[in-house]
């Protein structure tokens, strides 16, 4: 089979466009296991993520391949097609179809995107593992995000989110070499993703977010195990998201963009530690440390 036709896999038809598009729900093991020699020169059996390739079709025009986990690739794909800003809506796409024999997923669009060669012509390689590319574009609208104004956290959810991820059963612990990305409004999980790279992460909540009718109010707060690089805070910021915290640091160009569009950029978050490098006005500081009164002479 050309897998350049796997979109043919999917039956052709009007839908309404109120509702989401037609899913399959290709399965894939996230871990495989490994034979190693340890330190000790003894044999033992460790598990590894099972990274694989995804090659994206739209409309059957090749676009990208994707290194992936696989847990959720039809969130993937809808997350990575919205973070590139080639589609406005998940209502655009009749279906997406995912063949891991092939390792590709074909994306049939209701109308078709347009100027799709002129918008992909431009790449700009990225920090992302793997030296992942997005399309030159997705800078142009930073200007127009808007972040709620008024969103804060508090620091005593703030450490409740610290805590929640480190206590969750996840792949890193089993496998390690995986990035983790999560969801939360206020301290509440609402989902949880793990890939081989951070950018996979947060496109597969952001395809998620985009499938759901109604997501329960509050602040919405993104966590993230990799660094706050300027496409990464765009992504957030471009979810809606107006804070975002990290185990790990920022750059300056991540930076730059936080403060750009009001977003809050918490990194180096440990434990009952945390930096906060921009927008600390939408932290409630309502756990500071107490401080003993300095002895006079």
């Amino acid at each position: 089979m050309n897998l350049a036709d796997l979109s043919c896999l999917t039956p052709a038809g009007s839908t309404p466009l109120s509702v989401n598009p037609r899913l399959t729900q290709a399965q894939a093991e996230l871990t495989r296991p490994l034979s190693v020699i340890d330190e000790t020169g003894q044999s033992r059996t460790i598990r590894i993520p099972a990274e694989r390739g995804l090659t994206l079709y739209v409309d059957k025009r090749e676009l990208v391949t994707l290194m992936t986990l696989g847990a959720h690739p039809e969130w993937l794909v809808l997350g990575y097609l919205l973070n590139q800003r080639l589609i406005g809506s998940v209502r655009e796409v009749e279906s997406v179809t995912v063949d891991w024999d092939v390792g590709a997923a074909a994306v049939r669009t209701r109308d078709g995107i347009a100027r799709i060669e002129e918008r992909t012509a431009r790449r700009v390689v990225t920090t992302g593992c793997g030296q992942g590319s997005v399309f030159g574009a997705l800078m142009d609208d930073v200007d127009r995000i808007a972040l709620p104004p008024e969103a804060r956290l508090r620091q005593s959810q703030l450490y409740d989110i610290v805590n929640t991820i480190r206590v969750h059963d996840s792949t890193y612990k089993a496998a390690g070499s995986v990035h983790a990305c999560a969801l939360f409004v206020d301290n509440r999980l609402l989902l949880f993703v793990e890939d081989v790279g951070r950018h996979n992460a947060v496109d597969t909540i952001a395809g998620w977010m985009a499938l759901q009718a109604d997501l329960p109010r509050g602040e919405r707060v993104f966590y993230t195990t990799g660094r706050l690089t300027s496409e990464m805070v765009i992504k957030s910021a471009q979810m809606g998201v107006p804070v975002v915290i990290s185990r790990s640091g920022i750059t300056e160009m991540g930076l730059h963009v936080a403060q750009r569009v009001g977003l809050c950029a918490v990194g180096r978050a440990t434990n009952r530690r945390f930096l906060c490098f921009a927008n600390a006005h939408r932290i409630v500081f309502d756990e500071l440390p107490v401080t003993e009164p300095v002895a006079t002479a």
